[in-house]
């Protein structure tokens, strides 16, 4: 009778632990189950995508029209840049150096960031694509800084020395024998860094900028249809990039490569 009530206990025991439970599926195998089935249940719909369209065209024109004024200030900052940079005022070379090095070294997140809610706290105020142009040109410009000083360097300094004995002055030595020729030697790796820096916009969408990625998350956002509306907006970007990277062509042959590079 002992044994009797000794075992029975045990089993008892047993079924409070749950010991005596049949191994079952855990729970994170179920999810995958289920989430395996509802992608293969999955049902295409690009009516939202489709009704979207011109607001996404729209946001497409706003990306391009950042990455041009990007572009174009980051050109400014770049070859005042390279003027600073071998410039006899120890000074002036050093703020060059600091502000490649800080600006090539800290996320544009974070620079954008920076302009667009630090910079209040200093009584700076500025709309989002202000915002966004301002931190696309810093950011270019850094790079365009290295990039055109290198071509710079590559033109032989005897070129200067004849431009200043014909009587030149050192600006039109520098526009017409320096920078022309430094530019289509280094031309494609700033066609490079504009095309990077037109995909580069997509991250103004943090700060509210009109772009092609703010449109598409509102456009997302109202049909919760990702796959489609993100589909498509990666071809747009695609399509972006390719449009852009002929126009640099086209502006290389017509206007570039018709200067000797040494």
């Amino acid at each position: 009778m002992d044994r009797k009530v000794s075992f029975d206990s045990t089993i008892i025991i047993d079924l409070r632990l749950g010991l005596g439970k049949t191994p079952q599926k855990s729970d994170h195998a179920m999810s995958r189950k289920v989430d395996r089935k509802a992608a293969l249940n999955y049902k295409f719909d690009f009516t939202p995508v489709i009704d979207g369209l011109p607001a996404l065209l729209l946001g497409c024109l706003g990306t391009l029209w950042l990455a041009l004024s990007g572009m174009t200030l980051a050109i400014v900052i770049g070859i005042a840049g390279v003027i600073l940079r071998d410039s006899r005022v120890k000074l002036l070379r050093w703020l060059v150096i600091g502000f490649v090095e800080l600006i090539r070294n800290t996320p544009f997140l974070v620079q954008i960031y920076f302009i667009f809610f630090a910079l209040p706290l200093a009584g700076v105020r500025l709309d989002p694509t202000p915002t966004a142009i301002i931190a696309l040109g810093v950011n270019g410009g850094a790079y365009a800084i290295e990039i055109i000083r290198g071509g710079v360097q590559s033109i032989n300094k005897g070129q200067v020395e004849a431009g200043l004995a014909l009587g030149l002055h050192k600006l039109s030595v520098f526009r017409f024998i320096v920078l022309k020729p430094a530019l289509r030697a280094v031309f494609p790796s700033l066609a490079s860094q504009f095309v990077l820096l037109t995909l580069t916009t997509s991250i103004a969408s943090a700060v509210s900028a009109y772009e092609l990625t703010s449109v598409a998350k509102r456009v997302e956002s109202d049909s919760f249809r990702s796959f489609e509306v993100y589909g498509v907006v990666t071809l747009m970007y695609l399509v972006m990039s390719w449009i852009v990277m002929n126009i640099l062509n086209f502006i290389s042959s017509r206007y570039i490569s018709t200067y000797p590079v040494k």
